[in-house]
């Protein structure tokens, strides 16, 4: 595997900078200290530091040579609300918060390849190290766009990566088009009247309608949308009810909604509210729905995925990397910057995704991102900028 040389005698280095980041896992817009870290190792490799974009976002700016171009890369920083239940000596020391998606591997990453190509501007043209806060439910791509990103860093593309758990190391996977899809969310509070568990004919029960309400939406994707379009609906949280023996007043519905198209979107909400109103209306209660929508789909630019998939071969062989996947209904705030830009989002190998070292599927309590794709993803981001913003 033909990683860049520098970058792989950096590995121990990373993996300090990347465990003491899962040490301290911080959640959207509270990345204080990661943040700080991260605009010190930046600035100590000479690079330029700008700060308070979307809060705790950072932006790191490297120019080399005379050329005018400039690219862009994007790693995220923040990490979930998860009790770890890891034992190892780099397990959160936050409780309930830990980095169980593994943005400490990607901002380590990226910090790597900034290293390196402050190290030998092998490269003519300017690169935009793009540090983004609040990925997880709170859209920080989305702040970044809107407070002027790419106005303030003007870049002709783009670039993500995330690592991927049942992916082999030493793989990738970028192909044009939905890489991930539009992640939406919903809260129907259903209002009945409470009453006395014995005498339930004296009210409107909301646990029932509710619980009919629930049967009921997933009928959307089965017998709404059209059958070779992706859906999906799902209810995540039902909350009511105090006491053993009293029928509640009212009950909230939580949930998330997936989807590749706007028609397919439209039609969710609709529905959503259609037969939560109606459900409730049938059984003599009423029902309120409140519909976000939070995230659109991600959606490579084909030019730009061929240009990284080109730059991944570099690295690992173009027999190890995937151009032909199954896009996940999984949502990515990344994709606020694609709509702004050209780009493409790729996937690295986590290797396995049961439990064990550097196991567990992303989101899990016993996550951890694998150190040894530390150099394998630094090596690609170095690549590409040197693709890229090749030297005449």
């Amino acid at each position: 595997m033909p990683l860049i040389k520098r970058i792989v005698e950096l590995k121990p280095e990373m993996t300090s900078w990347r465990h003491d980041i899962h040490a301290h896992p911080e959640t959207a817009f509270e990345e204080v200290r990661t943040s700080n870290v991260v605009a010190e190792k930046l600035a100590s490799f000479g690079i330029e530091v700008h700060r308070g974009i979307a809060k705790t976002g950072l932006v790191g700016k490297l120019s080399a040579g005379s050329g005018k171009r400039a690219i862009g890369l994007r790693a995220d920083m923040d990490a979930l609300d998860v009790p770890e239940k890891n034992e190892f000596a780099h397990r959160s020391k936050h409780p309930g918060k830990m980095h169980a998606c593994g943005h400490d591997g990607h901002t380590t990453m990226l910090l790597g390849a900034a290293k390196y190509l402050a190290e030998s501007k092998s490269f003519d043209g300017t690169v935009y190290f793009v540090f983004q806060p609040a990925e997880e439910n709170e859209g920080g791509g989305r702040v970044m766009v809107e407070e002027g990103l790419f106005d303030r860093f003007p870049v002709e593309a783009v670039y993500g990566m995330h690592n991927w758990p049942g992916m082999p190391v030493g793989q990738f996977g970028v192909m044009p088009g939905p890489m991930m899809a539009g992640f939406d969310i919903f809260e129907i509070t259903v209002t009945g009247r409470g009453a006395h568990a014995a005498m339930p004919h004296n009210g409107i029960d909301p646990i029932v309608v509710g619980s009919a309400i629930v049967q009921a939406l997933q009928t959307i994707p089965s017998r709404t949308v059209h059958p070779v379009d992706a859906a999906v609906v799902s209810v995540t949280q039902f909350h009511g009810g105090d006491t053993w023996n009293v029928i509640p007043n009212e009950v909230v519905l939580r949930g998330t909604t997936r989807s590749f198209k706007k028609d397919v979107q439209d039609t969710i909400e609709r529905r959503i509210r259609e037969i939560a109103e109606g459900l409730a209306a049938t059984h003599g209660a009423k029902a309120k729905v409140r519909y976000e929508r939070r995230y659109p789909p991600t959606v490579n630019t084909a030019r730009e995925a061929g240009i990284a998939a080109d730059a991944m071969a570099a690295v690992v062989g173009r027999e190890n990397i995937h151009t032909e996947l199954q896009p996940t209904m999984g949502a990515e705030d990344f994709a606020f910057m694609l709509q702004a830009k050209p780009g493409a989002y790729a996937w690295i190998g986590n290797g396995p995704g049961e439990s064990g070292e550097s196991g567990c599927m992303l989101h899990n309590p016993g996550y951890d991102f694998n150190d040894e794709i530390l150099p394998i993803g630094a090596s690609y981001w170095a690549t590409l900028v040197e693709r890229v913003l090749a030297k005449a």
